[in-house]
């Protein structure tokens, strides 16, 4: 839930409008890249710990594929992704959930998640044109 007395830097409103106006997945490096064309002097570190407070914020979806491989994301409603193996693209997709998969997924797993994210690995079109 967005916090209506949050009051940002401008540092931290920079990341939040390159975040927003960009309709891919990005990295940290490339809105460090996109957030120095708007504010010239920021540095890699105040991104880093402005993406870092956004997302404790809820302002934005932060997706975190492996240890070493984090994608920032605009849409805050629950959705799905599909990833090219290779050409590493991700793209949004929703996915309407069968009622009780959630139920039935932490039954089987033992496990209390509180949300299912759906993730589809292949080829993107591009790529599965090149192979054919």
């Amino acid at each position: 839930m967005k916090n209506d007395s949050l009051v940002l830097t401008k540092q931290r409103e920079t990341v939040l409008k390159v975040i927003q106006e960009s309709e891919d997945h990005l990295t940290a490096t490339d809105v460090f890249d996109a957030a120095r064309e708007l504010l010239p002097g920021i540095s890699f570190a105040t991104v880093y710990n402005s993406l870092n407070y956004l997302k404790k914020e809820r302002l934005i979806g932060e997706i975190k594929f492996g240890a070493d491989a984090t994608l920032y994301d605009r849409k805050m409603t629950r959705h799905d992704h599909a990833i090219c193996n290779s050409c590493g693209k991700l793209v949004d997709l929703e996915v309407p959930l069968p009622n009780g998969l959630l139920e039935e997924a932490c039954r089987r797993a033992k496990f209390g998640a509180a949300m299912i994210e759906v993730t589809l690995r292949g080829l993107c079109d591009e790529c599965n044109r090149k192979e054919n």
